[in-house]
């Protein structure tokens, strides 16, 4: 029993230092980027974050001529969101949203 005691307290020791070590070490290099105007630690830009998916673009103005031009306009906006969809904009509950409300509307 008294070998496990002093493992423990020589690991506690260790961890403790270390701690404290590393504690100073962070400390010292933030003061020396603050006096260069440099904070790794502050508010970051997150410049990895995607943009957000872009709007479905409305509808083209009807063509003069076509027998349906509300559906010539939907079977566009169809094929413009299945463009999306392939490129990963929409997810495909998004699309299958959108594919209704095109339909439906």
């Amino acid at each position: 029993m008294p070998g496990l005691i002093r493992g423990v307290a020589r690991t506690a020791i260790v961890a403790g230092t270390a701690t404290a070590v590393s504690n100073r070490v962070t400390r010292r290099q933030r003061g020396r980027w603050a006096a260069q105007g440099y904070d790794p630690y502050g508010p970051q830009q997150a410049s990895y974050a995607a943009p957000p998916p872009a709007p479905v673009p409305p509808p083209p103005p009807p063509a003069s001529g076509t027998p349906d031009p509300d559906m010539s306009a939907r079977i566009e906006q169809l094929k413009q969101l299945g463009e999306l969809k392939a490129q990963g904009v929409l997810t495909e509950a998004e699309f299958e949203q959108q594919k209704q409300r095109l339909l439906n509307g």
